[in-house]
């Protein structure tokens, strides 16, 4: 598994991750959307920490090195 993130690719990953957490935890987003949004906020914050998106690699994508 190699990364295909740049360093700014992963930190707005990671933000979102933290912003979406945030806003449902202060109940800007209802309870009921809580699994809908924080699955997408999961894969953020842990494609952002490892570094690799296997997405981007099955679309050809590669943003780092």
């Amino acid at each position: 598994m190699e990364n295909n993130l740049s360093i700014p690719d992963k930190i707005i990953r990671i933000s979102l991750a933290i912003l979406i957490s945030v806003l449902l935890f202060s109940e800007v987003i209802p309870h009921n959307l809580a699994l809908i949004v924080m699955v997408p906020a999961g894969i953020f914050l842990l494609t952002g920490i490892f570094g690799y998106c296997p997405l981007y690699t099955a679309l050809g994508i590669r943003t780092g090195k």
